[in-house]
């Protein structure tokens, strides 16, 4: 029994250690969490640091045989706080990602972690029930008590377990670096052309979001008060659909609000505006009040948004009047008032014509700027020289893009607060500390205060623009985006929306403009 009562506290302790240790490595991963089950962000910004803490001096009051029952108790009462937030979250509909062990996983809870939960309540219910005086022998003790031949097993033992993490860290991070290869690869193989000829098209170039006139994906989300909307009930009227997806956490978002309430009003008898958010009730609900927006429906995560291709934030595609789709996304504020510009001046419901670019995709390009309703002006084009660059990095230090001169830089335009950006920053951190041979380097250009970007941990230069300016003159429309500058400083690229066209960019060991 003493042997079971140690191996216990040892599992809870080893446990919690892991779990305090990655929360603490990752703190503004541990705060969005919070935020995400519901918690006011101040408490959530204070308790992200407070809770790590708590479990690493959890798992040493567990090792000493003096104080391992008040540590049982308090494991015991942290796990139980755990399984009813999680409960609470799941049965309101909600699934946020658990982070429960920082870097190492996070993942969207399920009861599965409520179950995981339970059980290590059971195990120091255990030992709490055991009384204070009856959680012995002492971890010194026992190894003392342990013949030569118990002592080399139990090396070996922890041994194997310590590379069994090591192995399922390695494996965690092979498989991401394998999916940033794979978006390479498939860039690679589309660029094959005709008469044996090489074509190696800007990964943002492929026309984003699902094509037209294929059935736009069903959902059935909660509003605000309680109500419940389709796709169906939406297209009721039998006008055209505008759904714009947004994040709480998002600058350009926030920005556009007033924009989205003015259209939901001006323009109710020509189309249908619907934004579709994620986070709590209480954050979205704050912001429909304060700018009178209606329609406002609430994801769970980013499931809806994924299944129309959305890979930022805000971005948005028309949903013609049989339910299918009639535009391709728009990414960034510019783009979405180009498509309500056309479907409010297109009687029909059906966007007008885009555009070819290049490729022979239409609109695609993801640059954020337009003349008009039936042309893009693009601020930025490949060959060109890149536009000047002086801003303030996060020590007040002025840096110039042409002090990147000589090498390959990748602009990557950046929001703390973006859900789409959070989501990516263990890839790009990844991507830091293990970047391919002839990667570019990395510059940020980021909204947002010096605390928060400093929360980020990124390696690379991170410069400060508030208002975006320097976004809009490169031709981005949101984040996260990014631009290739050549080492004589010219523009190598278009500009890469999303997660995915970011990361394939950021990977391009050449400018992939050229013909072969």
């Amino acid at each position: 029994m003493e042997t079971i009562l140690l191996l216990n506290r040892l599992l809870l302790a080893g446990t919690f250690a892991v779990a305090g240790a990655t929360k603490l490595y990752d703190l503004p991963g541990s705060r969005r969490t919070l935020k995400d089950f519901g918690i006011p962000t101040s408490v959530a910004n204070i308790f992200g640091t407070v809770l790590p803490l708590t479990e690493i001096t959890l798992a040493v009051i567990l090792i000493p045989a003096v104080t391992a029952w008040w540590g049982a108790l308090g494991v015991f009462a942290l796990l139980l706080l755990f399984i009813v937030g999680i409960s609470l979250n799941l049965l309101s509909g909600r699934k946020p990602d658990c982070h429960c062990f920082g870097v190492f996983s996070s993942a969207p809870i399920g009861w599965s972690t409520v179950a995981r939960n339970g059980i290590l309540a059971a195990l120091a219910g255990f030992l709490v029930w055991q009384g204070p005086n009856h959680v012995d022998p002492s971890t010194v003790g026992w190894l003392n008590n342990l013949t030569v031949t118990e002592i080399i097993a139990f090396i070996i033992v922890a041994i194997n377990l310590a590379l069994l993490t090591l192995e399922g860290w390695f494996l965690l991070h092979l498989l991401r670096q394998n999916g940033r290869l794979l978006i390479r690869i498939e860039t690679l193989e589309k660029a094959l052309g005709s008469n044996g000829k090489v074509y190696r098209p800007s990964p943002a170039l492929p026309m984003p979001g699902l094509p037209f006139g294929t059935p736009a994906p069903v959902f059935q989300l909660p509003g605000l008060y309680g109500e419940t909307l389709t796709l169906d009930a939406l297209r009721s009227s039998g006008k055209p659909v505008m759904l714009i997806f947004a994040d709480p956490g998002c600058g350009p978002c926030n920005s556009l609000m007033p924009e989205i309430a003015t259209w939901q009003h001006s323009y109710v008898s020509k189309l249908t505006i619907a934004l579709i958010s994620r986070g709590t009730i209480e954050s979205n609900r704050e912001k429909s009040n304060q700018h009178k927006l209606t329609h406002i429906l609430l994801q769970r995560d980013r499931e809806i948004a994924e299944s129309y291709l959305a890979n930022g934030t805000p971005s948005a595609v028309i949903i013609q009047p049989d339910g299918t789709i009639g535009s391709p996304l728009a990414a960034g504020a510019d783009e979405i008032r180009d498509f309500l510009t056309q479907i409010v001046q297109n009687p029909t419901g059906k966007p007008a014509a885009l555009p070819a670019t290049e490729d022979g995709c239409g609109y695609g390009n993801g640059n954020g700027n337009s003349s008009g309703p039936a042309s893009r002006t693009t601020i930025t084009k490949i060959g060109e020289r890149a536009p000047g660059l002086k801003l303030a990095d996060l020590k007040g230090k002025l840096i110039d893009l042409t002090d990147f001169r000589g090498s390959k830089t990748l602009v990557l335009f950046w929001n703390p607060g973006c859900g789409f950006c959070n989501r990516m920053l263990g890839d790009l951190k990844q991507w830091e500390s293990n970047h391919p041979e002839g990667a570019p380097k990395l510059l940020i250009v980021s909204t947002g205060s010096i605390e928060a970007n400093q929360a980020l941990g990124l390696q690379s230069s991170i410069l400060l623009d508030q208002n975006f300016n320097v976004g809009r003159i490169f031709g981005a429309s949101g984040t996260p985006s990014a631009i290739l500058v050549d080492e004589n400083g010219n523009i190598a690229s278009e500009v890469a929306v999303g997660a995915p066209a970011v990361l394939a960019l950021a990977d391009a060991a050449e400018p992939d403009y050229k013909i072969a």
